[in-house]
């Protein structure tokens, strides 16, 4: 079963999201303070984490960081009264996979949940002797740069690389699609689920995101080859042979 982590230390707002998750088949642990949440976290990782941002003991930006730098795999939604565009580019930076500001609807924060556990892989299930079937691999190749998106691997000159998990579906719609132009609103969409993108602060994320995919993939990150600014439209991704083996 999943498990959700919620770090949050108002003891009602506990009980609600307890009930929330459990009744969506979630089981949940409770942590009441930054501190107790990031021992939970590291004597028992869960499948996805729901933080607030306002704890005592460790502040959540910090946990969200601490949390990402112990297990970037971990799907992060942060709950959040901040309404500023700035902070909650802030939190997506930090590692945060998703957020929900203050007042929420519950059915939309156990969505945002499930999709967040969705997007970052299935949980590992028990060993057992029934043959498993050969997994159909989805690989991207160019350059140096070897990208498995269904063991959510990623190499370059055969060295590990470190990719956070929208990293991943970002490679992912342009490795679909290369030589097509993308505007920031649709790799939005894309990365974010969001039908209406206007719900989301603003598409600095994705300039962000290609920023850091450029750093870590790029020869030369100041003269991109392959992850092009086309001025006025997006981006595009040029050079890159998809396959499935």
């Amino acid at each position: 079963m999943d498990v959700v982590l919620v770090v949050e230390d108002s003891k009602s707002m506990q009980g609600v999201l307890r009930r929330l998750f459990e009744s969506g088949g979630l089981e949940v642990r409770i942590a009441s303070d930054g501190v107790a949440g990031l021992e939970s976290f590291r004597e028992q990782r869960p499948t996805a984490v729901v933080l607030d941002l306002k704890l005592p003991g460790l502040p959540g930006k910090e946990l969200c960081r601490a949390f990402k730098a112990d297990a970037e795999s971990v799907p992060i939604v942060v709950v959040t009264a901040v309404t500023e565009p700035s902070e909650e580019v802030l939190l997506l930076e930090l590692g945060a996979d998703d957020y929900v500001t203050k007042p929420f609807s519950p059915k939309e924060l156990l969505a945002r949940v499930r999709r967040a556990i969705r997007r970052c892989g299935p949980t590992p299930s028990a060993f057992t002797n029934v043959a498993m079937k050969p997994i159909q691999r989805e690989l991207l190749a160019f350059g140096d740069i070897k990208i498995d998106f269904t063991g959510m691997e990623a190499t370059r000159a055969g060295k590990p690389l470190t990719l956070v998990p929208r990293e991943f579906e970002l490679l992912r719609v342009f490795s679909r699609s290369p030589g097509r132009v993308f505007s920031r609103e649709e790799l939005l969409n894309e990365i974010c689920g969001y039908k209406h993108y206007q719900d989301y602060p603003t598409t600095r994320v994705v300039d962000n995101y290609i920023l850091h995919l450029r750093q870590k993939l790029e020869p030369d990150p100041d003269s991109p080859r392959y992850f092009l600014t086309i001025r006025g439209a997006g981006y595009k991704f040029r050079q890159g042979v998809s396959e499935r083996t």
